[in-house]
């Protein structure tokens, strides 16, 4: 079992104000635990790129996906 520290965490996305090729509304991004950012009001996630890159916090709500989902993210990465 994952702890909470480890545990993969998804938000979705409610803006792209000055990301629009980026970041796409309503879609679920892949955070990836920053504790830098966090301080600075802002959220580590894994965009179109396929890369993560930092973004304002506000733009994204947490989410919390059921274990099929999560896994099938996974296999699908």
């Amino acid at each position: 079992m994952q702890s909470a520290d480890t545990k993969t965490k998804f938000v979705v996305c409610i803006s792209n104000k000055d990301y629009p090729a980026s970041l796409e509304i309503r879609k679920i991004y892949q955070v990836i635990t920053d504790v830098h950012a966090i301080q600075h009001h802002m959220i580590r996630v894994i965009d179109e790129s396929g890369e993560d890159y930092l973004y304002p916090s506000t733009y994204f709500i947490p989410i919390e996906l059921p274990k099929a989902v999560e896994e099938a993210f996974s296999l699908a990465s």
